[in-house]
């Protein structure tokens, strides 16, 4: 697998939620903060998103913001509304689709917003890297493949079909890659830095890539400088440069998420773990763990199998924040009056 799909793979703590708005001016919805990333994609009309820090940002059809953080935020037809809280009904868990209508006698709004559960507890280059609100406005001809997935993703709302949810919900995904990737194309050259920067620096890549594919293995900052076909200093100088820390120490955050994962989703002992992440014993691996996670992995297992879903997910309140971005997975279709 390649570095950008397994870190997010790696970082991902259940499957995304997404809703189709509806919304008729006047209006304005304020957005809670939530323990993962989200999106919106704007499908007919205009709006303005109000983010935490800085200016209004208009948006128009096809346009495209991603909130890296899930930070605190308003969409509204214009910005002097007073936004109101947007509280779903939840009723069915099952999907991760939802409907919200805006009733309203003015113009019409149709978007897309969705919620990725991205476990924050394990910070990395990749989303630390990016900024709070990533804008990609709709321009004829640029990021097609991005724009198609877009368009089968806004068929599949208008025109529902058998099997729709698990359309949507691999249409999602692949939207958080074409975002990253459409991003990353933008950068001037002479911008790109940090894990941009490391996804195609020809040295820095190489061991990332030997970290990824084999996680588990003794790595020295001499043995990964070999594959970067550079010296151990110059390697060491480079690789912090470029990603921000050390290299040892991205293998052992590296390990540190790959067990976070295991413990989630496999049923394999601790010491079959301690060995796939690069720990001699048990004992080891456990400590290590718990100076990183400030729990020993059994009963970080234990805690995350109770909150059911993730690792970033640790209580009900946080999933029910994470829905809240996506409007609610299966909600009733819920009209607010503005």
């Amino acid at each position: 697998m390649d570095i950008l799909s397994d870190t997010l793979e790696v970082l991902r703590t259940g499957r995304p939620m997404v809703t189709r708005t509806d919304a008729h001016a006047p209006w304005a919805l304020r957005f809670q903060p939530i323990s993962g990333a989200g999106f919106h994609v704007v499908v007919e009309g205009h709006c303005h998103l109000l983010p935490p820090h800085g200016q209004p940002l208009a948006l128009g059809p096809g346009d495209i913001v991603f909130l890296q953080r899930g930070s605190g935020h308003t969409l509204c037809d214009v910005p002097d509304r007073d936004p109101v809280d947007f509280v779903p009904e939840r009723v069915d868990r099952s999907s991760p689709i939802g409907q919200v209508t805006v009733e309203g006698p003015g113009p019409r709004t149709v978007l897309v917003c969705g919620a990725y559960a991205i476990d924050v507890d394990r910070p990395h280059p990749l989303f630390s890297d990016l900024p709070e609100v990533i804008h990609l406005p709709a321009v004829p001809g640029r990021h097609p493949v991005l724009r198609s997935a877009v368009d089968q993703l806004c068929a599949e709302f208008h025109a529902p079909q058998p099997g729709s949810d698990a359309v949507v919900t691999a249409l999602v995904d692949l939207l958080l890659l074409y975002i990253l990737r459409s991003w990353y194309a933008e950068l001037p050259k002479e911008r790109t830095r940090g894990w941009a920067a490391a996804l195609t620096d020809p040295a820095v890549a190489p061991a990332l890539k030997a970290i990824h594919d084999d996680p588990g293995h003794p790595w020295t900052v001499e043995s990964l400088g070999t594959r970067a076909g550079l010296s151990r200093a110059a390697f060491a100088r480079r690789f912090a440069s470029v990603v921000g820390e050390p290299p040892l120490t991205y293998l052992t955050n590296w390990r540190m998420a790959t067990a976070a994962r295991l413990l989630h989703r496999s049923p394999d002992p601790l010491s079959t773990i301690a060995q796939r992440t690069g720990y001699t014993s048990e004992f080891a691996f456990a400590k290590a763990f718990k100076r990183h996670f400030g729990s020993p992995p059994g009963a970080y297992r234990k805690q995350v199998k109770t909150a059911g879903d993730g690792p970033g997910e640790r209580s009900t309140d946080t999933v029910d924040a994470s829905a809240s971005l996506a409007h609610g997975p299966g909600t009733h279709p819920t009209r607010v009056g503005v």
